[in-house]
């Protein structure tokens, strides 16, 4: 153990200050391949080693980090700026963590790869503002593992905005809602979204890296809460066939550095598309409708997620995803849209399963190629897009997005960008998971396939 004159005097303010709070522990989490978290847990005396990268990791045992068995092991380096206490366990502090290897950042680090991607935007002079919405299912799990509304009689057909609903189920909501106002993220709303055990939170955008952090956060704390009531909390993109699914919508703009002004922003009166964008704004989304079709396989990961992107499937009425590589205003049938009033675009094909760092670091990466390169997205499409037929949408030069993560993954291995940004081996290692998740998904013998073909054979 080092000795107390050899401590960074700020590593040991931070341990005083956080035994004060009663704090005995610390998890340094970082992310594997899924964005799921992984960690190891130090006690606060050891602090100054795990600030050294003292915690190490058979990258081979996660998913995602490009190990085989006879490579020297990752250390994770916290990041101390992003520090929680956990508010269910004050003994506990959770901060996020980057992974190195043999002292450098290590490039399979989804993290690693969107601070990569941000020196790349500050070298040009912007900073990347990013603002998730966070749906999310509040469920019961039966024995058999079937799910279903906590809420026996929750069976509104358009329980959106529904207070009844909203108000059953106020326990958990308010403990999530609380935690995330005391954690100083700022929630201006929260609703029951448009299917039963559905909801919705919004709070304040951030940067890039912290608005990522806080996702991952969120996905635990909620799940945290749920527990507490006996239920389970979910951001699975379609847990139902005949329900909306769970989006993750990323609202983005650039900053600029020297000024901390919306790159984006103008007056709606001002803007020839009368978006309220600026050309920067425009040539961010011609950027990110370039390469939409790639991008969608960060955006939607999974093989559920594509049972969401579809325009009505199972359900009464349209879904509400977005199906189309397109933009416009404040309309639902695009995939990226500009809310009223501008100084944003909004991707919605993201959904709850996305690894926010993953797609924070593609899709900023081509909204800055779309900046450098002065790509024009066209004029925005302001009907609904489901309604027009092929041929309309073919003369507009309007593509569907990929309909299953087997397209996705081909139109991901296909782009160049993808590689620039993320270097070869993590490229390579997504596509081999996602394939391999394809694969086994596919040769699955499911529920309904035996009950349509065992008695019709």
């Amino acid at each position: 153990m080092a000795h107390k004159t050899d401590i960074d005097p700020a590593i040991s303010k931070l341990q005083d200050e956080l035994r004060a709070k009663g704090v005995k522990y610390v998890i340094g989490a970082y992310v594997d391949i899924h964005g799921v978290q992984k960690a190891k847990v130090v006690p606060i005396d050891h602090l100054p080693q795990m600030a050294a990268g003292s915690e190490r990791y058979t990258g081979y045992a996660l998913d995602g980090l490009g190990q085989a068995p006879n490579e020297d092991e990752l250390a994770s380096v916290p990041d101390f700026s992003g520090l929680i206490q956990l508010p269910w366990e004050s003994k506990l502090a959770w901060c996020p963590a980057d992974l190195t290897f043999q002292g450098q950042p290590y490039p399979l680090s989804t993290r690693v790869a969107l601070k990569t991607v941000l020196k790349d935007a500050e070298a040009m002079g912007f900073g990347f503002n990013l603002g998730i919405e966070c749906e999310i299912f509040l469920l019961k799990q039966e024995v058999d593992g079937s799910l279903h509304t906590p809420i026996p009689d929750d069976k509104l057909v358009k329980p959106c905005y529904d207070v009844r609903g909203f108000v059953d189920n106020f326990s958990w909501l308010d403990k999530v809602a609380t935690t995330i106002n005391d954690l100083g993220w700022d929630l201006y709303s929260f609703d029951h979204e448009d299917a039963c055990g559905q909801f919705e939170f919004d709070f304040n955008y951030a940067d890039a890296l912290t608005m990522c952090d806080r996702l991952t956060f969120f996905r635990m704390m909620a799940k945290h809460y749920a527990k507490e009531e006996g239920l389970i909390a979910t951001m699975m993109p379609k847990p139902f066939a005949d329900r909306t699914g769970n989006g993750a919508h990323f609202n983005m703009s650039l900053s600029d550095k020297e000024t901390g002004r919306n790159a984006f922003a103008c007056d709606p009166s001002a803007d020839p598309r009368g978006l309220g964008l600026t050309e920067t704004g425009y040539h961010f989304i011609g950027g990110v409708l370039k390469h939409g079709r790639a991008l969608c396989a960060a955006f939607a990961p999974t093989v559920n997620s594509y049972k969401r992107l579809v325009r009505q499937g199972s359900m009464a009425g349209f879904s509400w995803a977005p199906v189309f590589n397109s933009y416009g205003s404040n309309n639902r049938t695009n995939s990226v849209r500009v809310p009223a009033g501008g100084g944003r675009c909004e991707s919605r094909n993201a959904d709850g399963a996305v690894n926010p760092y993953l797609a924070a670091a593609l899709v900023l990466a081509a909204g800055l190629e779309g900046v450098r390169e002065r790509i024009d997205p066209g004029a925005p499409n302001e009907d609904n897009l489901y309604d027009l037929t092929d041929a309309q949408r073919a003369e507009r030069g309007i593509e569907f997005l990929p309909q299953t993560l087997a397209e996705a993954v081909e139109a991901f291995a296909a782009d160049p960008l993808v590689e620039k940004t993320l270097g070869k081996a993590l490229r390579d290692e997504f596509i081999r998971y996602k394939r391999a998740e394809w694969d086994e998904y596919h040769l699955t013998v499911s529920a309904w396939e035996i009950e349509r073909y065992s008695h019709l054979f």
